[in-house]
């Protein structure tokens, strides 16, 4: 029975839809846990210093293919682990520029995954939070200073946000404790509006991170459509269920022969577009109606 190794920064309770889609995808090549295969499982619970010798104990329990979520610290800790077996990683992050692979059409090595675009989407949540909240002159991005796109996320941002002639302030919060005077900020600065970016630690914060956009009564934007249903004003990007499903469907192709040197980088083109009436209502927000038309999923 083959064996996968699982490597991730986060915690098994805010990871249930993620590795949902990644089971679907096994289950479409063949593979169900518990039947045909065996996951082992490592949780780092947020301590991220931990995942490069929770990579050298999967590699010594001699697993089959590991695969990584939770960005880019993860997926270089399996691949300074082993050179050999083949590894499966989800990444914000540029993986030919992280090294991870030679090329996004031929990674070349024994690792290939799934590349979100993290930071070329943000200017869009910009453009679509300014469409929503045409008044809000002055914004705030939300970032996590040890996230290593964060530095090209804020430069774009800013030169999107300067073009369309809103003042843009950056939040800055890399742990749970940072969050709450992150919002307090958002008052003393007078944003109108909020953008939080790409991370997989806000992922994992989703629910109170639109808690307090809704006690601090400041619309904001979030990458993840599942923001969007658990009553976030607006989301742009892709269902991160989805982008595990198709981890999950290369882990099977391993499984089933393929090597991960021929298999393409892969990369989201669907970005759902979710409004939440409910709460655009609560914030007093009349959504334009060609943005409500354009929505992919409106949530009343």
């Amino acid at each position: 029975m083959p064996v996968i190794g699982w490597l991730s920064p986060r915690s098994p309770t805010d990871s249930s839809a993620l590795m949902a889609g990644f089971r679907q995808g096994l289950a479409e090549t063949g593979y169900v846990e518990g039947q045909n295969l065996t996951i082992e499982y490592r949780w780092a619970e947020g301590h991220r210093e931990r995942l490069p010798e929770m990579a050298a104990d999967l590699v010594n329990s001699r697993v089959d293919v590991i695969a990584t979520g939770g960005g880019p610290s993860t997926a270089l800790a399996a691949k300074g682990a082993t050179s050999t077996i083949p590894i499966v990683f989800v990444t914000g992050t540029d993986p030919v520029e992280l090294g991870l692979v030679e090329s996004i059409a031929r990674p070349g090595g024994n690792l290939t995954g799934v590349s979100l675009l993290f930071v070329e989407l943000a200017p869009k949540r910009l453009d679509l939070l300014s469409e929503l909240v045409p008044n809000a002159k002055v914004m705030a991005l939300l970032v996590n200073p040890n996230n290593p796109n964060a530095e090209q996320t804020v430069r774009e941002m800013h030169e999107a946000a300067r073009a369309k002639g809103v003042q843009l302030h950056t939040l800055k919060a890399a742990t749970e404790s940072q969050i709450e005077p992150a919002f307090e900020a958002l008052t003393e600065l007078h944003a109108g509006a909020l953008v939080v970016g790409s991370d997989p630690f806000f992922d994992g914060l989703k629910e109170h991170l639109v808690a307090l956009a809704a006690r601090h009564a400041v619309p904001a934007i979030y990458p993840w459509r599942e923001a969007g249903a658990a009553g976030g004003l607006i989301s742009y990007g892709t269902s991160l269920a989805a982008v595990f499903h198709e981890a999950g469907a290369y882990v099977g192709k391993i499984l089933n022969g393929a090597r991960p040197a021929d298999l393409p980088v892969e990369q989201p083109t669907k970005f759902d577009l979710v409004i939440n009436l409910k709460t655009a209502h609560a914030l007093g927000l009349a959504v334009p109606p060609l943005l409500l038309a354009t929505a992919d999923e409106v949530i009343e």
